[in-house]
């Protein structure tokens, strides 16, 4: 980044919680968010904690939103499937505990025959809407379970049925989720991306009330500008198979090669521009760190400083197959030169 560059950001400097806010409203303003009244940019002890979370690369949160089952044979197979046949325990909204297949049996139908109640719902509208909440592994699992207690407790007990059930079979301790849609005030349950992200920090603050350092910032924080691809895809690349997704992408890439387009896309402009925003904050954070004076701020703001020489480029799926591209061809163009021409000294006639 150049200097004059730099120095136009510095002069438009966004709020000091850029670097970790979700480009989406959230319900909740986290209490990281709320810049010093008095002096804007200054690092008060919310942002500073979640700062030196970020750098010191504290495990990342997930939560994710399996699916919606759409009726009774739907919502069955899900709580099959999550209390493995009956096998495993599962807890309820109101605290009890529910066991073999006749505990799952009473809440399907209690939860189907209430929708088939339900006026305002959709033929398509959903019975329940299903979550799964993670940690990487080694993460303490009571922890896991009681911090998805409550936020359970906080996010919809007052609105919403629900049950969790801990799987404990997956080398990530993990719990699944199943959140009833209608809810008692006739409303249903939408959730957006600003909930999921709220549900996230909620989760890591829980996990960290609990002795577990966990984090939820969204993908921009850490300079990725890539979204993770699907747990299918994946598979298939173990396997050695390439998925269409992977054939497409290449396909467009070749074509736009051969037609001469290689030139940035828009949103990929926009994303680095972004991502050198993110950089002058972390940058302006470690200046106004080192201001204090105080050996633990200059420490962080060492920190910090390193954090950002390390961030990745922020190289879309786009950039990286051109590049691969490129650098394929840059091969067979060198192998081609380095093949010696036998033609010269290839004997003729009687002499071969």
């Amino acid at each position: 980044m150049s200097g004059k560059h730099a120095k136009e950001l510095l002069d438009d400097l966004p709020p000091i919680s850029y670097v970790w806010r979700t480009p989406v409203r959230r319900p909740r303003v986290s209490e990281a968010d709320i810049p010093d009244p008095v002096a804007p940019q200054r690092v008060t002890p919310a942002m500073r904690a979640r700062l030196e979370r970020i750098v010191g690369r504290a495990p990342e949160v997930m939560v994710k939103i399996t699916g919606r089952t759409k009726d009774a044979g739907h919502l069955k197979s899900h709580l099959e499937y999550i209390m493995r046949n009956g096998e495993l325990t599962a807890e309820t909204e109101q605290g009890s505990l529910m066991q073999g297949r006749e505990g799952l049996k009473d809440l399907q139908s209690r939860w189907t025959d209430d929708a088939v109640l339900d006026d305002k719902r959709r033929r398509d509208g959903s019975v329940s809407v299903n979550i799964i909440l993670s940690m990487p592994p080694g993460t303490d699992p009571v922890a896991v379970k009681d911090a998805v207690r409550a936020l359970a407790i906080d996010t919809f007990e007052a609105n919403h049925d629900y049950v969790f059930v801990q799987h404990l079979d997956d080398k990530h301790p993990h719990v699944h989720l199943t959140v009833r849609s209608q809810g008692y005030n006739g409303k249903r349950l939408n959730p957006r991306k600003a909930d999921l992200a709220t549900w996230r920090e909620r989760f890591a603050g829980e996990l960290r009330l609990r002795g577990v350092a966990a984090e939820a910032t969204p993908r921009r924080t850490r300079g990725k500008v890539r979204k993770y691809d699907k747990g299918t895809v994946v598979a298939l690349r173990r396997r050695g198979v390439v998925p269409d997704t992977d054939k497409g992408a290449r396909d467009d890439v070749v074509r736009a090669a051969k037609a001469g387009v290689v030139g940035a896309r828009p949103w990929e402009q926009k994303a680095r521009d972004r991502q050198a925003k993110i950089r002058v904050q972390y940058l302006a954070h470690a200046k106004e760190l080192e201001r204090t004076g105080k050996g633990s701020d200059r420490a962080l703001a060492a920190k910090v400083r390193e954090f950002v020489a390390k961030m990745p480029d922020p190289e879309t799926r786009r950039e990286q197959l051109l590049r691969e591209l490129g650098s394929a061809a840059q091969r067979a163009r060198t192998d081609r030169t380095d093949v010696p021409d036998r033609s010269a000294s290839k004997p003729r006639g009687k002499e071969r």
